[in-house]
């Protein structure tokens, strides 16, 4: 299986982005990881398959996972920082997970971190982590200070499609480096359960409406975990792009949201069977991958699938990730590619 959700810690970005950290250390035989005003305690990192990629490596195998696409801490996306700090971090972390991926490329990619608060550093850096690093394309949180249809970031969209890069969508939980969305999402892990979906609802929403795919067809938009509650919202969301006031025409016309939503990708780590057909009679079966948010509190859930359906998203990542023109290492995994035309 290709695994396209799968989360790692690096140790070259400790201090990377100044006063903000991130900082690791043990306290009280605890380990804790602080990024600005927040810290997390409980989670091991250190030592484990998040910053040791040998028992990553076990852990895939015990897993039946052969190839892993890794991807920035979503604890440090650095998104509401000075943009001086976030492009230093930006950097260094992308060389760090370049570095990492290398020494496995028959078993591991990685994804950009990029200072989405700075678009045109943002634009710089998604060039040289794709062109240089050979890293498969960004990977950023969905609230970064701008709404993900504003036109200021076209030039960063097409040049991620011009890359021939597929762009990943994945939340942060809010009160990090950036504001609290809501007090009450501290208790309970509901930032994790409640705000992850939130976000990633309003990002399927916002790329819609906002025309976002409209802009650039050829563009490739993944969306982590389903889509959040898209899927379950789908009714109500194509009704208002066929009735509201505010639907354009190029949406309102019968049959245009249901397009551009089948134009989305999506991981399937949704966490159970239910949930997952009822993506796959909404979304393009054909635009699904395989995720597990490898390592995490929820990475358990429906990690076995049935073999003509692993089969099916295998297939797709391969497609996604452009994986032949890797090289040959990641050949072995991938064997064809999408093909690669800039924005009309």
């Amino acid at each position: 299986m290709i695994d396209v959700h799968a989360h790692a810690v690096l140790d070259m970005v400790l201090g990377a982005a100044g006063p903000h950290g991130p900082e690791l250390w043990e306290e009280d035989g605890e380990q804790r990881f602080r990024v600005g005003g927040y810290t997390l305690c409980g989670v091991r990192y250190r030592g484990s398959l998040y910053m040791d990629v040998d028992v990553r490596l076990r852990a895939m195998d015990a897993a039946g996972i052969d190839f892993q696409v890794l991807s920035p801490n979503p604890l440090t996306y650095f998104h509401h920082i000075g943009a001086d700090d976030a492009v230093a971090f930006c950097r260094r972390h992308n060389d760090a997970m370049a570095e990492l991926v290398a020494r496995h490329p028959d078993r591991l990619a990685g994804l950009a971190s990029l200072p989405m608060q700075d678009p045109e550093a943002a634009a710089t850096e998604l060039e040289r982590a794709v062109g240089q690093n050979g890293l498969l394309g960004p990977y950023v949180g969905t609230s970064f200070g701008r709404d993900l249809d504003d036109a200021v970031l076209d030039d960063l969209y097409a040049l991620c499609s011009q890359l021939d890069a597929p762009w990943f969508y994945h939340p942060a939980p809010s009160g990090l480096d950036g504001p609290l969305l809501d007090t009450r999402l501290r208790r309970f892990d509901l930032d994790l359960i409640l705000e992850f979906a939130y976000e990633e609802t309003i990002a399927v929403a916002t790329l819609i409406y906002g025309g976002v795919l409209r802009r650039h067809p050829r563009l490739d938009i993944v969306v982590s975990h389903g889509g959040g509650a898209a899927a379950a919202m789908y009714p109500k969301l194509r009704h208002a792009a066929s009735r509201r006031p505010w639907s354009p025409g190029w949406l309102s016309e019968p049959g245009a949201f249901e397009a551009f939503f089948q134009r989305l990708w999506f991981d399937v780590h949704v966490g159970d069977e239910p949930s997952l057909e009822l993506l796959r009679t909404r979304a393009d079966p054909n635009h699904l991958v395989f995720g597990t948010n490898f390592g995490g509190w929820d990475s358990g859930v429906a990690h076995r699938l049935e073999p003509d359906l692993e089969a099916e998203l295998d297939r797709n990542a391969r497609r996604l990730l452009r994986l032949e023109r890797r090289g040959p290492g990641a050949g072995t995994v991938g064997t064809s590619s999408a093909a690669a035309s800039e924005d009309q």
